[in-house]
């Protein structure tokens, strides 16, 4: 069992629930991940962050984990832009999954035990659409097969909607062939200029929410732990998910525990491309360290909003320096557990602001010399995948600092240890106007200097 008691908000229950897994040792975990046609933004950013907190934490807590987060790799959007660009899907499938692995390692993200590619499980989606139709669940229409969801008595469970109000929103222009305003697609036929598989009902791709449902059976089973994503994925997505899988496999549940992050905006409004204010990771990494960028995902508690802003990334690295600064470069102890009151905030549902404020105080414990305390300090911020370099590497970054927008006064370490060693043969010969000058120099480039018993040592910032 756990050594935690862990909560967690279940969007099923609308409630905090106590944790109580399938099995205590195998928990199993599936989060939805991107449609790789564009690099992802800061909105995108923040599951990656927050499902491996999460992650990072049952680890901790069971002898088992399986983490599984797909990737969706046969859309419209993809095809669209592929068409735009004049490129093969595939090149631009691949290309796109490669930056966003860098994205996640510059996030500090631990990668997934399995990442599956839709393209991949074609064969499950069909056979999951196939068990459908013979249920009595799905129903073919002009080349299409649809999801009949007054079939399904369990509909609109996850986003609390009533058949009857989905009813009253559908669209009028709602598709001839449907049988209900509601009912969803489960496969398509393609054109001869997009991608397409044999099926028995001709060629065609699959709907986005059976490949999650195909894909999470084939990985964890056709019940399992947590599912989770962004709160923008409730409806219809995950709520399409639960009905098609629970009535494919006679199932009560997909998924027990459903947890879903909130949505992030720039300076106070919504990202949008109009407004000028859509921030990629490719863009921010130009400017900012990835630990920044996690810390300031971190600062808000995962299911309310966060705003995102240049303010917010400073005082970020602010933060950073100060435990940096506080854990050093001593070799601690590896085999020191995590601070209790700090897994205390994290196994109450992800509490992060209170961690990280925990981490603070242990900085102040560390700063004034308690004993175990730079230890307790590192086994704890690595949980929040923070403090995970060297302090003297994170000094000597030559990263610039948020929101700037070049680096033309940049110095590499061989010139600052240049001037450093001009300055202590200033020093030696009590030159100090001239030893002044050069550390004045230095500090006008964001340099600062120490000297220690052992000698100068630098950092920036």
């Amino acid at each position: 069992m756990s050594p935690l008691p862990l909560r967690f908000y279940n969007t099923l229950s609308r409630q905090k629930d106590h944790f109580s897994p399938i099995d205590p040792h195998h928990i199993k975990l599936y989060v939805c991940g991107p449609t790789v046609y564009d690099r992802i933004h800061i909105g995108n950013a923040r599951p990656v962050v927050v499902f491996d907190v999460l992650v990072r934490m049952l680890r901790y807590c069971f002898p088992k984990v399986t983490y599984v987060r797909n990737i969706t790799d046969v859309d419209d959007k993809i095809n669209a832009r592929a068409t735009e660009e004049n490129r093969s899907i595939r090149e631009l499938t691949d290309e796109t999954i490669a930056r966003f692995h860098e994205d996640c390692q510059a996030l500090g993200a631990l990668p997934p035990d399995a990442e599956p590619r839709a393209t991949d499980h074609i064969d499950g989606m069909i056979a999951m659409i196939s068990t459908l139709i013979n249920r009595n669940h799905a129903y073919v229409a002009e080349g299409h097969v649809l999801f009949d969801v007054p079939s399904f008595e369990g509909y609109g469970a996850l986003s609390r909607r009533s058949v009857d109000e989905l009813k009253a929103g559908a669209r009028v222009d709602v598709a001839p062939y449907k049988k209900s305003p509601m009912d969803f697609v489960l496969w398509k036929p393609s054109a001869a200029n997009v991608p397409g598989w044999d099926s028995p009902w001709g060629r065609g791709r699959p709907g986005w929410h059976i490949e999650c449902s195909a894909m999470s059976r084939a990985y964890l089973g056709e019940e399992f732990d947590i599912h989770g994503g962004g709160l923008d994925l409730i409806f219809p997505h995950h709520e399409n998910e639960i009905s098609q899988s629970c009535a494919a496999h006679g199932t009560d549940h997909m998924a027990r525990y459903w947890l879903h992050n909130g949505y992030v905006t720039v300076d106070g409004e919504k990202m949008s491309k109009s407004l000028g204010n859509f921030v990629t990771m490719a863009d921010l990494l130009k400017t900012t360290r990835g630990e920044v960028i996690r810390h300031a995902l971190l600062q808000g508690h995962y299911r309310g909003p966060l705003d995102f802003s240049v303010e917010a990334l400073k005082e970020s690295e602010a933060a950073l320096n100060g435990l940096y600064r506080a854990v050093g470069d001593d070799d601690l102890a590896t085999d020191i557990a995590p601070d209790a009151a700090f897994l205390a905030a994290l196994a109450d549902d992800l509490n992060t602001p209170l961690a990280l404020a925990r981490l603070h105080y242990l900085a102040g414990a560390a700063n004034r010399g308690e004993d175990g305390a730079k230890e307790s300090l590192k086994a704890s911020a690595v949980m929040l995948g923070l403090l995970e370099g060297r302090a003297k590497t994170w000094f000597q970054s030559p990263t610039q600092s948020p929101g700037q927008s070049d680096a033309h006064d940049a110095l590499d370490d061989a010139a600052i240890q240049d001037r450093i060693a001009r300055r202590n043969a200033a020093r030696a010969q009590r030159d100090f106007a001239a030893a002044d000058a050069i550390r004045d120099e230095l500090a006008a480039l964001g340099i600062t200097l120490e000297d220690k018993a052992e000698g100068t040592v630098w950092r920036r910032g």
